[in-house]
């Protein structure tokens, strides 16, 4: 618009040593998802330019899709001060591939929200929002479980672990990994729960089956092998992994994000999960992600099965009216963010913790994970760059996608106007 409401920047990193500029790429080198969250602000009345900035250019316009550049901290910190609000859109990880700090940009961020002005999501949101431990403050909500607890010392790990595990089959949650890696869904190889908590706790010689969720690969462990992994990593104490990660999921302590979330297992997520997408306090769309058979997880690349449903889906209505009407309000005060606003794109992950046979209207779903850093629109993904379609773009998305994802970026800009506009 000539005269924008409001003035914005959607803020992205190209990697450079990365093939495309990063797996998230259109062949222009913006993000694969960017034109609906700028059109969005358009049609809400905020303009919004399509531009690159680099160290060679520092052109402030009103409203631009603008590269961060570590070479560049400061400046491009300086262009951020001349907008009303800041879109934040660089996925997990890219900063440091690209050779840059993320607590230095964080602190960035964190500056320009000090100012006034509105960062979506801000990193104390994307921190608090996608710690597990975000699981324990929702505990006592309608869709949390009482008895999920947070460990950050490995005392507190193994003796939790060791009361917990004694009584039920767990899952073990660490807060750094993506796509499963670091979750595992535990049982006691020979099945001899005690019947009340607390009645005994497991030795340290004592099997463990476990699976973990990114690949839904299965190891066999003893309870101390299983700690000393999570612990100190691969060594001799904690004997042969076939995990694809590294785990010393404490290191650091609670600071650095060093814990581990201990939460009942609940068998009926071979049933598969739901993932509420959300713009703010809006749900736009469910998706059912069902475990390849004989599986746990339904993480993407492990042959689970996607069924997408609309908001208002009748089978669901009990969560969405329960989520959406009682315990939304109350998430983000309850994760310690009670001046920031729900973000403007996210999601939530839900597990049925109902035993079987539970009428549909008194069903229990409970939360297994939030996401606001970095979401992307499931809509887009034909516009993104990888060695079959090394040149993807845009208009490689179908008419039925491109209206979608439209209508979740006006949304967007909606809910940011109202929310720019108290």
């Amino acid at each position: 618009p000539a005269e924008p409401k409001f003035k914005g920047a959607l803020c992205q990193i190209y990697v450079r040593s990365a093939p495309y500029g990063g797996s998230d790429k259109s062949n222009n080198g913006h993000r694969y998802d960017s034109i609906p969250f700028a059109n969005g602000m358009i049609t809400a009345g905020m303009s919004c330019q399509l531009i690159h900035y680099t160290h060679e250019d520092a052109a402030g316009m009103s409203c631009q899709l603008i590269h961060y550049t570590h070479e560049e901290h400061d400046k491009f910190f300086e262009l951020c001060k001349c907008f009303d609000f800041i879109i934040v859109r660089c996925n997990p990880g890219q900063i440091k591939a690209e050779g840059g700090d993320q607590q230095k940009f964080d602190d960035g961020m964190r500056a320009i929200r000090k100012l006034g002005k509105q960062v979506w999501p801000s990193p104390d949101v994307m921190e608090k929002m996608g710690a597990k431990d975000a699981l324990c403050k929702v505990a006592n909500m309608n869709i949390g479980l009482p008895d999920t607890l947070a460990y950050y010392s490995e005392e507190e790990f193994a003796a939790g672990f060791k009361k917990t595990m004694a009584f039920q089959p767990r899952v073990i949650k660490q807060n750094r990994g993506s796509s499963g890696e670091g979750i595992w869904i535990i049982k006691l190889k020979e099945g001899n729960y005690c019947s009340s908590f607390g009645e005994r706790c497991c030795e340290d010689g004592e099997k463990l089956m476990l699976m973990e969720a990114n690949d839904n690969h299965e190891e066999e462990h003893t309870v101390g092998e299983f700690i000393e992994f999570c612990v100190n990593g691969r060594n001799d104490k904690s004997g042969e992994w076939t995990s694809k990660g590294v785990g010393k999921y404490l290191e650091g302590g609670k600071e650095a994000g060093g814990q581990l979330v201990d939460q009942r297992f609940c068998p009926r997520i071979v049933e598969g999960e739901l993932r509420y997408n959300c713009v703010g306090d809006a749900l736009v769309g469910i998706i059912h992600k069902k475990p390849k058979e004989g599986g746990i997880s339904a993480v993407g690349g492990t042959g689970s099965i996607y069924t997408y449903y609309g908001p208002e889906e009748a089978k669901f209505k009990n969560l969405t009216e329960g989520f959406l009407k009682k315990d939304l309000p109350l998430v983000m005060p309850a994760l310690d963010l009670p001046d920031e606003p729900i973000p403007l794109w996210w999601t939530t992950d839900f597990i049925l913790s109902s035993p079987e046979g539970t009428p549909a209207e008194e069903e229990k779903w409970i939360v297994g994970e939030f996401n606001c850093s970095c979401v992307g629109i499931s809509r887009c993904l034909a516009a993104y760059c990888k060695d079959d379609t090394p040149n993807a773009c845009y208009d490689d998305i179908s008419s039925e996608d491109k209206a979608e994802a439209d209508r979740y970026g006006k949304l967007m800009g909606e809910k940011a106007l109202g929310i720019l506009s108290k």
